[in-house]
C-alpha cells in the first residue's frame, strides 16, 4: 500500500520562506522628503492646470423651457402631451468676447443616469460591427423587436438617442457647423461598421428604434457616408457618461469660412431649436455649450484643485513630521541605531 502524498512544501529557501528580506523603517526623517517632494510637484502642477483651464472660454445657454415660436406654450409642455410632435423655438443670446478657435458645440444634459447597469448593457456590439442578425442580443430587450422585426440598432442606449436639431445664427447668417470629426477615431474605425452593400438595402428587413423619427440611413442626408452605424452622432451617444450631469460633442465650428477663421466673433446670436427630446419627465435640463479647449482639454477646475489640495495636505504632513523629528530626534536615534535588517524580534 503506497503512502499518501505529503502536502509539505519542498525544502527550498523560497517555499520555506528563508529568503533574505528587507523592510523599510519609516521614521519622521525618512518620510519628510517624500511628503515635501509630493507637495513640491503637485502644487505647481495644480496651478498650471488651473491656469490652462481658466484660459478656456465657455458659454452655456439653458433651453429646457424655451417657448414655441407658434404659441406662448413651452416646447417641453407641447412634446410632453404628444411625444410625436416637434416644436420649434428660438433663443437669442450675446457673446461678449471673441471665442478663439477651435470652437466646439456641445449639448448638455442633467439628471440623466446613463451609468445605470441595465442601460449600459442594453446594446448589441456584434450588431454594431455590421453583423446583422434576425435575433438581436437578449441584452437589448425590450428594445429588440418592433412590429415583429428585429431593431437595428437595438437596445435602450440607441433608442434614447439625442434627437434635438440645433442651428446657430450670427447676425442672421447661419454659423457653419461640421457634423463629422466629433467621435473618437478608435470608436468610428473599430467599434462601429456598416453592413456590406447599400445601407438602405442592408437594413430593409430591420426596424428602426421605437423612439426614432428617422431611419438609420437618413440620419445625415447631406453626408451619406455619415449614416448607418457609422453615424457620428450615434457613436458619440453610445459612449455612455459616468455621471448624471454630462455634455456630449454635437458639432464643430467650421473655421475655414472667412468670417469665422478667427473663431466666433462677439455679437448677437440666435439658437434655432427643433425641440424633440423630452427631459421634463425625469427632472432634467438641456443646454447648449460653446467652448474651445486648452492643452489639457475642456474647462475642468476639479483636477487643478485636486492637485493643489493633495499638495497642501502633503506639505502640512511633511511639516508635522519635521516638528516630530526635531522634538524627538535623540530618542528616535537611540532606538533605531541598534536596529538592523537581521535584528531578532525577540
Amino acid at each position: 500500500m503506497s503512502e499518501p502524498k505529503s502536502k509539505k512544501p519542498a525544502d527550498t529557501a523560497f517555499k520555506q520562506q528563508r529568503l533574505p528580506a528587507w523592510q523599510p523603517i519609516l521614521t519622521a526623517r525618512n518620510v519628510m522628503p517624500i511628503f515635501f517632494g509630493v507637495a513640491a510637484a503637485f502644487v505647481p502642477i495644480g496651478l498650471g492646470l488651473l491656469y490652462l483651464t481658466n484660459s478656456v472660454q465657455e458659454f452655456t445657454l439653458d433651453y429646457t423651457n424655451c417657448t414655441s415660436s407658434k404659441s406662448e406654450i413651452s416646447c417641453a409642455d407641447i412634446i410632453g402631451s404628444n411625444r410625436n410632435m416637434s416644436c420649434y423655438c428660438e433663443m437669442p443670446f450675446i457673446l461678449n468676447e471673441t471665442f478663439a478657435p477651435n470652437v466646439y458645440m456641445y449639448y448638455g444634459l442633467t439628471n440623466y443616469y446613463q451609468n445605470h447597469r441595465r442601460y449600459v448593457k442594453s446594446r448589441d456590439d456584434f450588431q454594431l460591427l455590421g453583423k446583422l442578425s434576425k435575433t438581436p442580443s437578449s441584452d437589448c430587450a425590450p428594445y429588440d423587436f418592433n412590429d415583429n422585426k428585429p431593431i437595428a440598432p437595438c437596445g435602450a442606449i440607441a433608442n434614447s438617442l439625442f434627437s434635438d436639431d440645433l442651428t446657430l445664427k450670427y447676425n442672421e447668417k447661419q454659423v457653419p457647423l461640421l457634423r463629422t470629426g466629433i467621435a473618437w477615431p478608435s470608436d468610428k474605425n473599430i467599434k462601429y461598421q456598416n453592413p456590406p452593400g447599400q445601407i438602405k438595402e442592408a437594413f430593409k428587413d430591420f426596424a428602426k428604434p421605437i423612439d426614432w423619427r428617422k431611419n438609420i440611413w437618413e440620419l445625415d442626408l447631406e453626408n451619406p457616408s455619415n449614416n448607418g452605424f457609422e453615424n457620428e452622432d450615434l457613436i458619440v451617444w453610445m459612449r455612455t457618461a459616468a455621471l448624471p450631469d454630462f455634455r456630449k460633442l454635437y458639432r464643430r465650428i467650421d473655421h475655414s469660412i472667412s468670417e469665422f477663421e478667427s473663431g466666433l466673433p462677439t455679437g448677437n446670436y440666435t439658437l434655432l431649436i427643433e425641440y424633440n427630446y423630452p427631459v421634463a419627465g425625469f427632472g432634467g435640463t438641456k443646454s447648449l455649450i460653446l467652448s474651445n479647449t486648452s492643452f489639457t482639454g475642456g474647462k475642468n477646475l476639479f483636477l487643478g484643485y485636486a492637485y493643489i489640495v493633495v499638495g497642501c495636505i502633503c506639505f502640512l504632513l511633511g511639516l508635522l513630521f519635521l516638528i516630530i523629528h526635531i522634538k524627538y530626534k535623540p530618542s528616535v536615534n537611540a532606538d533605531v541605531s541598534v536596529v538592523t535588517p537581521s535584528t531578532s524580534y525577540q
